[in-house]
């Protein structure tokens, strides 16, 4: 597993595309979220893991970055492509990358 901060992702994602997963709950997602990321609620994870292993590279996003951590653990165990964690998660990234974003 990499480990991202929110600044680090916003740099990175101006010369890669990589599933940007976020696990939040989806009240969550309708609060804010990161530009192309797709909401997939941690519990869900395991019904939709073939999707999931189609995936070259994942960028795992919740909250402050901990559920993102138990997630990526488990896809670790199934194989999944390369993980990255966004520490801090959407949080850090409205604080560090997009301050217009929404916090809660």
């Amino acid at each position: 597993m990499r480990r991202m901060s929110a600044a680090q992702l916003a740099a990175y994602l101006e010369t890669a595309s990589p599933l940007l997963l976020d696990v939040r709950e989806p009240w969550e997602f309708d609060i804010c979220q990161i530009d192309g990321s797709i909401n997939l609620p941690m519990a869900q994870i395991p019904q939709n893991m073939m999707r999931l292993q189609e995936a070259q590279e994942i960028v795992v996003i919740c909250h402050h970055g901990i559920r993102s951590q138990h997630v990526i653990q488990f896809l670790q165990q199934q194989s999944a492509g390369e993980l990255i964690n966004l520490d801090g998660g959407v949080d850090a990234w409205a604080r560090e990358v997009d301050p217009a974003m929404p916090v809660y």
